[in-house]
């Protein structure tokens, strides 16, 4: 009884290795980044800092379920602003908030 518990323990953490490495991109050798499915791409067109909004030529957001456009967002963080210029490719988070869209994070897109 305990060869049979032992193969079984040994078959779950195989299989649950297996899943893992699936869960991969194939040949990446980089670790997923936490959020990355809420990332958008886009370009930014214009950056208002003023007014601490930002213009953005972008894809599709997913988690707004909004096709791709180019619009004006609010930033949650003014500092978000100095990070990006126009016709910078990034990657960016937007969210609903009171009513706004708003970035809440933006990075360089690789």
């Amino acid at each position: 009884m305990k060869k049979f518990n032992a193969l079984l323990l040994l078959t779950a953490l195989l299989a649950g290795t297996v899943s893992a490495q699936t869960a991969m991109p194939s040949g990446s050798g980089a670790m997923p980044m936490a959020g990355s499915a809420d990332m958008a791409q886009g370009e930014i067109r214009k950056v208002d800092m003023d007014n601490k909004k930002i213009t953005i030529k972008h894809g599709e957001i997913k988690n707004l379920d909004m096709p791709g456009m180019t619009m004006v967002f609010q930033v949650k963080d003014p500092v978000l602003l100095e990070k990006t210029k126009v016709g910078d490719k990034v990657l960016f988070k937007a969210e609903k908030s009171g009513g706004a869209l708003v970035v809440t994070d933006i990075k360089p897109a690789n």
